[in-house]
């Protein structure tokens, strides 16, 4: 399969994009030629718990999961599995996050989080483990985002190289033609939000540029 995992609708402040209009250009890709099997809405410091977009996705063939993007004192951080005891135990709201506290807590719960762009100049994981912190709990990054600038993805995979960590690919889309720019092929069938983290906890998946997901070039 392969899902966008990083995504903002208008439910983020920065995004012009809704949900509707995300899985109808995943209907112009496909048309195209390309693959793109369902996305991960990850809204900006807050998790959407009461929005329910099964209709939709049943409308247009496309698997729609949930999840957030936190900010936190080392960068954004890309949380999926999201339940109730993570959002009681996590203010989603709070941009000072303990970037390590909120892996231990995701984990706890269920949950995954991992560094969101890490090669981003000034606010990624890069910088930060350049000063010197350390995060021993990472073990996957975003390593492909549709929205970096030059040289950005580039840091993120010699990070990955350098430290044998794993990466997905995401599109980091806030507008409905960017949706799927990068994606994450998985081995697995996923459907909801625990497949999701069992999927990243056994590593079996990589991330790929839209690209790559040709039907008549995989053939």
């Amino acid at each position: 399969m392969y899902l966008d995992l990083h995504s903002h609708s208008v439910s983020s402040d920065d995004s012009r994009a809704t949900v509707e209009q995300f899985l109808k250009w995943i209907q112009v890709l496909r048309k195209r030629g390309y693959t793109a099997d369902g996305i991960v809405l990850t809204e900006h410091r807050k998790f959407d718990r009461d929005k329910d977009y099964s209709a939709l996705a049943a409308q247009y063939g496309v698997v729609v999961l949930k999840g957030s993007e936190l900010d936190t004192r080392y960068g954004h951080f890309l949380v999926y599995g999201v339940n109730e005891g993570l959002t009681a135990d996590i203010d989603f709201a709070d941009v000072r996050l303990d970037a390590r506290e909120l892996m231990k807590a995701a984990r706890h719960h269920g949950a995954i989080a991992l560094p969101a762009h890490p090669g981003r100049f000034g606010i990624g994981l890069v910088d930060y483990m350049e000063l010197g912190e350390e995060f021993p709990d990472v073990r996957i990054v975003e390593r492909l985002n549709g929205g970096s600038r030059a040289g950005e993805n580039e840091r993120a995979a010699e990070l990955c190289e350098k430290q044998g960590y794993l990466g997905i690919g995401c599109s980091d889309a806030h507008l409905a033609s960017h949706i799927c720019a990068c994606v994450t092929q998985f081995e697995a069938e996923i459907r909801n939000e625990a497949d999701l983290v069992e999927a990243l906890l056994t590593g079996e998946f990589r991330p790929v540029w839209l690209e790559d997901t040709r039907k008549a070039d995989r053939e």
